[in-house]
């Protein structure tokens, strides 16, 4: 029972530890946006091009370029 506690901490732990990474990147973005806009990694469905453009990859860069 122990193990169970102690393993829910540790993940929730890392969840809320990845959460401030992500608010203070967005921070940093709107402090210094000479570097840019901040860009969330992945697309929204894993970062897969055929889950989220209904097309490839290739498709999805093709229309990238234009």
């Amino acid at each position: 029972m122990l193990d169970y506690l102690i393993a829910s901490a540790l993940i929730l732990l890392i969840l809320l530890g990845w959460i401030q990474v992500q608010h203070l990147a967005r921070r940093f973005s709107l402090r210094h946006p000479e570097f840019g806009e901040h860009r969330e990694e992945g697309g929204g469905c894993g970062g897969n091009c055929a889950c989220s453009g209904g097309g490839s990859c290739r498709n999805h860069k093709a229309q990238g370029a234009e």
